[in-house]
C-alpha cells in the first residue's frame, strides 16, 4: 500500500523543504529532527490503516470499550540514514518489534553498483506487518 503524504499540504511539506534546502542541510540536528517528525506523521497515517480489535478497558467509572491495534508491527530500517525516521515511527509504535539492516551501495568501476548486505537483526516475520523506513530510497534496490 502506498500512502502519499504530499497529496495535500501539511507541516510535513515545511520539514521536507528544510531538509532539501542547501542552506539548512548542514544543520544536522534540524535535519535529524525533521526526519524524526516525518516518521511520527507517517506512523500516525499508517496506524489508520492497520487492523484493530475491540478491547474492554477498566476505567475509574466502569468498563469502556475501545479500539486498539490487533498486533504490533515490526519496524525495520536501513542503518544509519534511517535511524531518525525509525525513531519517529518508534515514538508512536512504542511497543513494536524492531529490525535493523546494515546495507550500502558498493559501486563498481563501470558506474554500476550492488547492494552489500552486512548485517540483519530481525524478529520472526511470519504473518507480521512490517514497516520498512528508508529515507534514502532512490532505486528500490535496498528494499529488494
Amino acid at each position: 500500500m502506498v500512502i502519499n503524504l504530499s497529496e495535500q499540504y501539511s507541516l510535513l511539506n515545511d520539514w521536507i523543504a528544510e531538509m532539501r534546502d542547501v542552506n539548512i542541510q548542514g544543520d544536522r540536528m534540524r535535519f535529524r529532527r525533521n526526519l524524526e517528525r516525518i516518521g511520527e506523521v507517517a506512523a500516525l497515517e499508517i496506524s489508520k490503516r492497520l487492523p484493530f480489535v475491540q478491547q474492554d478497558v477498566q476505567t475509574p467509572l466502569g468498563i469502556s470499550k475501545t479500539t486498539v491495534l490487533a498486533e504490533q508491527p515490526v519496524l525495520a530500517t536501513i542503518l544509519r540514514a534511517g535511524l531518525p525516521l525509525h525513531q519517529g515511527l518508534l515514538n508512536y509504535f512504542d511497543k513494536a518489534d524492531n529490525a535493523f539492516i546494515s546495507a550500502y551501495r558498493k559501486h563498481n568501476r563501470d558506474g554500476s553498483f550492488e547492494i552489500s548486505l552486512e548485517y540483519v537483526s530481525c524478529p520472526d516475520l511470519e504473518k507480521r506487518i512490517i514497516i520498512v523506513s528508508d529515507p534514502m530510497l532512490a532505486t528500490g534496490s535496498s528494499l529488494l
